[in-house]
This record gives structure tokens, sequence and C-alpha cells, in this order.
């Protein structure tokens, strides 16, 4: 799809396409970034660019622990901390580290697409779950696909595509069900949560914190849409200290770290984001941008729920065929990504990280394409 649009922007000019397709963060990192890392380039440091310890640096991990722990709900120390290459990153290292081959991994549809191909990575099977018609979690679904091949059950909140936050009493329940499923099968089930959006939500939500519900919890989360960093590839690792065998975990997850190529996170941005914890970019512009889309496209006769937070939005299509419907949009230079790819057939991804001009002018055209199909 990247592709597709910077072809598109050759063949027509780049005024003249609309490319929603990636949620590539178009809101600047904070000035306090872009003066640090002039800091640090110009910095006498010893082992600047080196090698360091496969979790990251120590002072790195201690920064993040500090930090994280009062909104996680946890007293989380450094050892709990994995500094990654991305939240990417980090779950493939914990799918890895906890995953035997054909155990099985819950993904809620709709779902980010590489899921798939995360939990193939580390020869896990993924079991798509359907969420409700609000996207909300449904309970007795999750209940219905767990067996004793279960392992994990993978969150997304704020959710990619949909925006949807899972709240606190939803996150709870799955907590009480998961805890009555280990003992029935006398087993650890895991909750993997992947938080890359956490610090982008909307209209005073926050996004509640899954290891004050679960002690068998993981963390993976990034600083690629908080600070706007997604080129750098950095996040982390945050491991539930209440975790059954949380030692164990941590260790493997080291292992993993180093076993599957990452090595360990990219020393430089390490050093930034230990002095920018708390530290994001303005959240506020992309509020501004959901609710610049959303009055647009509802106008036009799209229908969609709100997003809560992240940067997408995840309309029905008016017809059942979505990529159709896609390509539609595509002859008015309009780039999106069908919903079937994530596992949302009949619906489609906006990716409103792009700049208000984009948004304004490409509202002709998706209300070009509505009346051809209704």
């Amino acid at each position: 799809m990247f592709e597709e649009g910077e072809n598109l922007k050759k063949q027509f000019g780049p005024d003249k396409v609309f490319d929603f397709s990636l949620g590539n963060p178009n809101v600047e990192p904070p000035r306090q970034l872009k003066e640090l890392l002039c800091q640090l380039a110009a910095d006498d440091i010893p082992n600047k660019h080196g090698y360091m310890p496969n979790a990251g640096l120590a002072e790195t991990r201690a920064a993040v622990a500090a930090y994280q722990s009062e909104p996680r709900g946890v007293s989380l120390a450094d050892r709990h901390i994995i500094m990654t290459c991305g939240a990417g990153g980090g779950l493939n290292v914990i799918l890895k580290a906890l995953l035997d081959p054909g155990e099985e991994v819950i993904i809620l549809a709709p779902y980010f697409v590489e899921y798939h191909f995360y939990v193939d990575n580390a020869g896990g099977s993924t079991i798509p779950v359907n969420t409700r018609e609000d996207f909300s979690l449904d309970l007795a679904a999750i209940d219905a696909a767990i067996t004793e091949k279960t392992k994990i059950v993978l969150l997304n909140s704020p959710n990619n595509p949909t925006g949807k936050v899972y709240d606190a009493q939803s996150l709870n329940g799955l907590a009480k069900l998961l805890r009555d499923k280990s003992r029935t099968l006398g087993k650890e089930i895991y909750i993997v949560s992947d938080e890359p959006y956490t610090d982008i939500v909307y209209d005073g939500i926050k996004a509640p914190s899954i290891m004050a519900a679960y002690d068998n919890s993981i963390v993976a989360s990034s600083y690629s849409k908080s600070l706007s960093l997604p080129g750098e590839r950095i996040g982390y690792l945050a491991i539930n200290p209440a975790s059954d065998n949380a030692e164990m975990i941590i260790n493997a997850a080291i292992l993993c770290n180093r076993i599957l190529g990452f090595v360990n996170a990219p020393a430089l941005m390490q050093r930034a984001v230990a002095k920018l914890q708390g530290v994001q970019v303005a959240v506020g512009e992309y509020q501004r941008k959901r609710d610049l889309l959303c009055n647009g496209l509802a106008a036009l006769g799209y229908r969609f729920n709100k997003p809560e937070g992240a940067f997408y939005l995840f309309p029905r299509s008016p017809i059942a065929d979505d990529v159709s419907f896609v390509n539609a949009l595509l002859q008015e230079n309009i780039i999106t990504v069908p919903g079937s790819g994530f596992g949302g057939p009949g619906f489609f991804r906006i990716a409103y990280c792009v700049s208000d001009e984009t948004i304004v002018n490409s509202l002709d055209g998706f209300g070009k394409v509505m009346k051809k199909f209704s």
C-alpha cells in the first residue's frame, strides 16, 4: 500500500492523491525530542553506539519501570522491562518466549493484520474470535474458543483498526474468565496486550491497565506513536511482577531478543526515551483530525463507530464486498485498506494521521463513490 501510494503521487501529484493506507504519524515529534537528540549526538558518551545487555540499558529500563508503575497499577522494577525493536519486535519476542509449537493464541477480530504472521513465526496457531457489533469484547465467544491448547489471549487496545478502547469492566470480566479457565485446565493462560496507542486516546477516556486486572499479563508497547518515532523502532516489554513464572519469562524473553536477531533495541533511541518519560505528541491534533473526518463522512452517509483512541476509522462498506469498494475509492485516488485483511469483512480502514488538506480534499471523492453504490 505504501508503494502504491508513492506511485500514484508520482503519477498524479501529491496533492491529488489521498493516502489513508498506513498508520504513519504526521504529527511532529515533541520539541524536547529534537533538542535531546542533538545533545546526545554531540555529547562524548562512552560506548554511545555500542552493544549493551540484550534487555537494554540499565538506566533506560529503570526509567521506564519507574514511570510505568503508576499507570499500570503494579510495582515494576528494571528487571521487569525489556527494551525492544518497537512493539512488533516485542510481540515476536514474547510469543517466541511463551509458545510451544501448536499452542493457540486467541486474537480478537478486527485485529492487526500481522498477528497471524507473528504467531506463525513462533510455531503457534491463531484462533480469531469476533468482537461485538460495537467492537467491544464478547466474553462468551472468547470462553467458547478456549481449549486445552490455548496459551495466550492477544489484546490490542486502543485497537488497530477500530479505535476501540476496551473498558475496565470488560477487562475485569476477561481476567475472571481466564482465571477460572486456568484453574479448570490446570495451566496458565496469559494475556499479551499490544499497546502502542495507549497515550492516543480522546474525550477524557483512559485505557485501563490489564496488569492491574490480571496477574499473568505482559504488555508490549512502543514510542512509535506517542513520540512519532515509528521508523526508529524503539519499544519495550513489561512483564507483570505477579505473573506465574515471571523470572523464567523474563529470562526467556531476553534470550529471544537476541536469538531472533534483534540483539538489542537501538542504543541512541534508548538513551533518548530514558529522558522523555511522560512526554508525548500533541494528541489533540489527532482528535481534531478524527472529528474532521467523522463529521465529513457522516454527512455523506457513511456509518461507523467513532474511534475512542488510536488514529484509525473503520467504517462499514456500503456493499458487502469491501475489496471492490476500496478499489472504487482507488479510482478517485483515495487509498484505504479492505477490512477483510483485519478479519472485518464488510468494513474498510482509514488511517487519519494525515494532513487536514488530505482529509478535506478527499471528501468529494468519498461522496462520489458512496453515491455510486447507494
